[in-house]
């Protein structure tokens, strides 16, 4: 065995990684709920960066409703960058689990 071939593959897989969470920390998720009405994007490290309802329901009426819509359009955008990240990072980890990736 080349013990130093096997740093040299670490160290790439290593920087491949790196990068690899630096492209889904930055990529953008949608979540939507209803027909398109709230629409929540969040980038890869959770952080909502934009949020769009539709002007019917922005009436007093609609208060709890839209609540509601928006907690599930977020959680959608969270469960695609969670989907996301763990196939792209199983797939460049081969399988292996990586504690904190």
């Amino acid at each position: 065995m080349d013990f130093s071939k096997l740093m040299e593959q670490a160290q790439k897989m290593q920087q491949d990684l790196t990068e690899m969470q630096s492209e889904l920390a930055e990529t953008i998720y949608t979540g939507k709920c209803g027909n398109g009405e709230v629409v929540v994007k969040i980038n890869g490290r959770n952080e909502m960066q934009e949020i769009q309802i539709a002007d019917d329901l922005m009436t007093l009426d609609n208060k709890e409703m839209l609540q509601d819509m928006i907690l599930i359009a977020q959680n959608a955008a969270v469960e695609k960058a969670a989907k996301d990240r763990e196939e792209k990072m199983g797939a460049a980890t081969a399988g292996i689990n990586i504690p904190g990736l």
